[in-house]
């Protein structure tokens, strides 16, 4: 028993090895309509199971189960409606998991669509043979693998070969082409095309065609073109003679202009070129009959340069603070002017009166130049190239006072502006219209200009940007350069309320306040400012406002009361008014006030100066002067040396004195005991009159010194105001010692002898400080007059004359 079910066991395993060894399934799968159908169909796929299970379908990848029928214990199907795209078909059963699932493929398409628009092409390669080129439309795609056959019969005179198939495979392309080498002998061929897929296939009409109908010849090549500034040559290669050649060029952005030369020449040359020009050259060729040759590729070459034959479109400007100069602008020139690569430009001045004046070089890429002006200056502006100078062009700053024209201005969309204007009376003869426009306040930086015939009466501006404000003139050139401006302003496309308003200064001068302010930022402005607005506000919430135009930038208000006030400004345009700009506080005196002020200033000053003098009094020295000079002040205690007691008991006779000097530590003889007579003569005055204003020194009479060796008439010093004499034991006793001196004070004669003499020396030193205070040639000293010789009893001064420019003598020891 055991040993059969070993055997059963090893036969099963045989066979299942069989099963797989084969490649056995489980089932078999199939379709109504077969593996190809066309698209849009319905048709039905059945599974038949090789044993009873339950099985199952499933379509594409990853296996997506479908819908299906029960035909039988073995046998399932599923019904396909309108297939739009190739499927697959796969079915499952439980009975045996070593045998394989069971599988389908459907190819949905359509049957090829008969081939039309057959073409064909004879390039002729050389001279012996060439190839023909078919092409045709092959209709609609048939998603499906399709093959083309081209089957073409060639002829010679009354010589026909049979036909020949040329296999052309194409899957999904629009159109299919084939290719195939002919003779030279060959005069005529026929083809046709047949095309062929797994649901049909279909075939073309036959095409006749004569060789030299569609004979082509190769492309042409072009050599290096070798161009001067008119014309450029061209070196040209075929590989087989034509007839004809055609060749074409054109500059960068211009359409292309045909140059046909039916010459055999090698070499052939294009005339009628521009200077300075980049052109581009193509050709074809073509036999007498037959088709053109395929256009060459593109070749380049510049042209040379010539020197400018038109003078720059030029302009100018002057600037609002200087009256003398003049800018000039010009436009870069285009190739047609320039005729030549710009290399610098030359500005000169000339004078009507004097000639040349001035002449500079100017870099490439400069594009304006102020220079030095004159009332008869004429400048001119000229381009230059490597070949040579443009014209001059001409500015002349020679304005015309005519009736300016009216100008109007009016957005024209598309960031452009258009103006127009027209004349007010009759127009002078004139040659030409210029209008120029710029953002406000930005003419030097910013100018722009295009210049119209005479005949214009309208410019549109454009690159206006958006909440900018422009304004301009529109020029009318006369012929000998002068020219007469309208101005206009107010241009702009978009604006919008000033979103700043302006920076604002106020400047208090009694009860007026002088407002300045400064312009708003570009960006900031919104557009054109048609006026200001000043704001004053009171502590009292007074408030006053005041308009300003637009073009002032100071206003002056008066007759504010006083107060302190607050102070800003605002700016409008079209669309109303902007915010507020920075706020500052002014403040006006008043009368009363003004007064209490000054009064405050003029306290503040005394105690200042009050304090300063203290301060000063505490020094040494500035205390002695003051005491000094106080006593100067004191005119009521000059002392009277007429009625002193010296002068009484030193007085032996009229007209001596005698001097009597005490011992001391100086060179005297103690055996001269005698004083020492000094006889002192006046001699007679010259005038009386003290009121006469002439020289002092020519009023005083001269003094004498006289000793026993000296005449009473000889005149020993020069004229004197003051007199200080001393005598001293000597070697000599008739030695005298005289001192004058203007600018010092002076000693009087004393009894006391050198003693009191040195004790005089140091009290004299205050008063000479003292007399520092003033300068010594503001004491004038009248004449002295005195009857006979002089005596102390003759003497006598006041003290009213230090003051009063009196002359005076004063003794300090008495």
């Amino acid at each position: 028993m055991s040993q059969t079910r070993s055997i059963l066991t090893v036969v099963t395993v045989l066979l299942l090895a069989v099963q797989l060894c084969r490649g056995d399934t489980s089932c078999t799968i199939s379709s109504s309509a077969g593996s190809m159908v066309q698209r849009g169909s319905s048709f039905n796929v059945s599974c038949t199971f090789n044993c009873v299970c339950k099985g199952s379908m499933s379509s594409n990848h990853p296996p997506t189960p479908q819908k299906h029928i029960k035909f039988n214990d073995t046998t399932i199907y599923h019904n396909v409606v309108d297939i739009s795209q190739n499927r697959t078909f796969s079915c499952h059963c439980t009975c045996s998991a070593a045998l394989d699932p069971c599988g389908l493929d459907i190819s949905a398409g359509y049957p090829p669509d008969r081939p039309t628009n057959i073409s064909c092409i004879y390039k002729v390669k050389s001279n012996m043979s060439g190839v023909v080129i078919c092409t045709w439309n092959r209709g609609r795609d048939t998603f499906l693998w399709t093959t083309s056959e081209l089957w073409v019969r060639t002829g010679s005179g009354n010589h026909t070969v049979k036909p020949v198939t040329y296999n052309v495979t194409s899957n999904g392309s629009d159109s299919s082409s084939a290719s195939l080498t002919v003779s030279s002998s060959v005069e005529v061929i026929a083809v046709w095309v047949k095309v062929q897929n797994g649901l049909g296939s279909a075939v073309s009409v036959t095409q006749n065609y004569t060789l030299s109908d569609i004979a082509m010849p190769s492309t042409p090549e072009l050599g290096r073109p070798d161009c001067s500034s008119r014309e450029c040559s061209i070196r040209v290669k075929q590989s087989v003679k034509t007839q004809h050649l055609e060749i074409q060029y054109g500059a960068e952005a211009q359409a292309w202009t045909s140059h046909p030369d039916s010459s055999s020449a090698q070499v052939r040359t294009i005339s009628s070129l521009e200077p300075y020009r980049l052109y581009y050259f193509r050709a074809r060729s073509k036999f007498s009959s037959g088709l053109w040759s395929q256009w060459s590729s593109n070749i380049s070459s510049w042209t040379q340069e010539e020197a400018p034959a038109k003078e720059l479109d030029v302009w100018y400007a002057e600037p609002a603070s200087d009256f003398k100069s003049l800018t000039v602008y010009w436009k870069e020139a285009d190739i047609f002017i320039a005729r030549g690569n710009i290399i610098g430009y030359r500005v000169s001045v000339h004078s009507q009166n004097s000639g040349f004046i001035f002449s500079a070089d100017v870099n490439a890429d400069a594009r304006s130049y102020t220079v030095q002006f004159c009332a008869d200056c004429e400048v001119t502006v000229s381009a230059r190239n490597s070949k040579g100078m443009s014209p001059p062009a001409r500015i002349t700053n020679q304005n015309r006072n005519v009736n300016p024209l009216k100008v109007e201005h009016n957005a024209a969309g598309n960031h452009s502006v258009a103006i127009s204007w027209r004349n007010r009376g009759t127009a002078l003869p004139h040659a030409a219209y210029v209008v120029e426009w710029y953002p406000q306040g930005h003419k030097m930086e910013e100018l722009r200009w295009v210049r119209l015939s005479r005949t214009d009466h309208q410019a549109v501006i454009t690159g206006i940007q958006p909440y900018e404000c422009y304004e301009g003139d529109v020029s009318v050139v006369y012929l000998d350069n002068s020219v007469s401006r309208s101005p206009f302003t107010g241009v702009t496309i978009l604006e919008s309320a000033p979103t700043a308003g302006p920076s604002v200064d106020g400047k208090v001068e009694g009860n007026k306040v002088t407002v300045t302010w400064k312009k708003i930022p570009r960006g900031q402005r919104g557009g054109c400012i048609t006026h200001y607005i000043i704001y004053l506000e009171s502590d009292s919430r007074d408030l006053r406002t005041y308009h300003v135009k637009a073009s002032e930038r100071t206003h002056v208000v008066k007759d504010l009361p006083g107060d302190v006030y607050k102070l800003w400004m605002t700016a409008s345009t079209a669309k109303g008014e902007g915010h507020a700009g920075q706020k500052v506080y002014v403040q006006i005196v008043g009368v009363a006030e003004d007064v209490q002020l000054s009064l405050i200033l003029v306290c503040a000053g005394v105690v200042v100066i009050g304090l300063l003098l203290v301060c000063l009094y505490q020094t040494k020295a500035v205390k002695q002067r003051v005491w000094v000079l106080f006593q100067c002040l004191k005119l009521d205690d000059v002392p009277d040396p007429a009625n002193s007691k010296w002068a009484k008991e030193c007085t032996q006779e009229k007209g001596k004195i005698k001097l009597q000097l005490q011992p001391s530590n100086s060179t005297i003889n103690e055996e001269e005991e005698e004083p020492i007579l000094v006889d002192v003569e006046e001699l007679p005055k010259q005038s009386t009159d003290t009121h006469r204003p002439t020289d002092v020194s020519s009023q005083l009479p001269p003094l004498a010194i006289l000793s026993p060796s000296t005449e009473p008439a000889s005149l020993l010093y020069p004229l004197t105001t003051y007199l200080k004499s001393f005598s001293h034991d000597s070697d000599s006793s008739d030695h005298t010692q005289t001192s004058l001196d203007t600018s010092t004070t002076v000693d009087y004669i004393s009894s006391h002898g050198q003693e009191n003499i040195d004790e005089e020396e140091d009290e004299e030193e205050p008063f000479e400080d003292m007399l520092g205070f003033f300068p010594t040639h503001s004491i004038v000293i009248d004449q002295l007059a005195f009857g006979g010789k002089l005596t102390l009893d003759a003497v006598k001064i006041g003290g009213s004359g230090f003051f009063s420019g009196q002359p005076f003598l004063e003794e300090e020891h008495y």
